[in-house]
C-alpha cells in the first residue's frame, strides 16, 4: 500500500509554504528551518511548563533537596569547602527587596535541606501574595475609571 503524499502547508512560525518530509508527514509543523524549529520547540516547552506547573515545581524541589543532601554528606569530609560549595539560593523575582542573611551561617544552624524547604515555601507564599495584590490593583483601577451616578 503506497504512502499518502502530504499536502503543502504553511509553517506555523514563518508562514512560508512547505512540503512536509514524507517520514514525518502530518506531524511536521514547521518548514524545517533551524530558526523555525527552535522557536516551535520553545513555544511547545513553554506550553508544557504552563500545563504541568506542579510537575516542574516538584522536580525542582526534589533536585534542590538532593543537591542539599549531597552537600551535607560532603560536609564532614571538607568542612571549609562546604561553605563555598553550598547550594545556590532560590531566585525570586524581587530578590533585592529581601534582607540578605549570610547563607552559610543559616545553613550551619538549621541544615541545608531545611533551608531549601524554607526558601521554597517563602517563594510560594511570595508568589501567592503578589497574585492577590495584582488582582486587587486591577479591580481598583477598573472601579476608579467609572464615574459615580448623579443622585437626583
Amino acid at each position: 500500500m503506497p504512502r499518502r503524499k502530504s499536502k503543502k502547508r504553511p509553517c506555523r512560525i514563518c508562514r512560508k509554504w512547505f512540503t512536509p518530509d514524507p517520514r514525518i508527514g502530518d506531524r511536521q509543523k514547521t518548514c524545517g528551518d533551524h530558526e523555525c524549529m527552535r522557536k516551535w520547540h520553545t513555544r511547545k516547552c513553554a506550553e508544557w511548563n504552563r500545563n504541568n506547573r506542579k510537575c516542574a515545581q516538584e522536580s525542582y524541589l526534589h533536585d534542590k533537596l538532593a543537591q542539599a543532601a549531597q552537600g551535607e554528606s560532603d560536609e564532614p569530609k571538607k568542612a571549609s569547602a562546604a561553605a563555598t560549595t553550598s547550594i545556590a539560593p532560590v531566585s525570586t523575582a524581587h530578590a533585592a527587596s529581601f534582607p540578605q542573611l549570610p547563607r552559610c551561617l543559616v545553613q550551619e544552624v538549621i541544615g541545608a535541606q531545611q533551608l531549601v524547604i524554607m526558601e521554597y515555601i517563602a517563594r510560594q507564599l511570595f508568589r501567592a501574595v503578589q497574585e492577590v495584590i495584582n488582582r486587587q490593583v486591577s479591580k481598583n483601577t477598573r472601579d476608579s475609571t467609572r464615574l459615580p451616578r448623579k443622585s437626583c
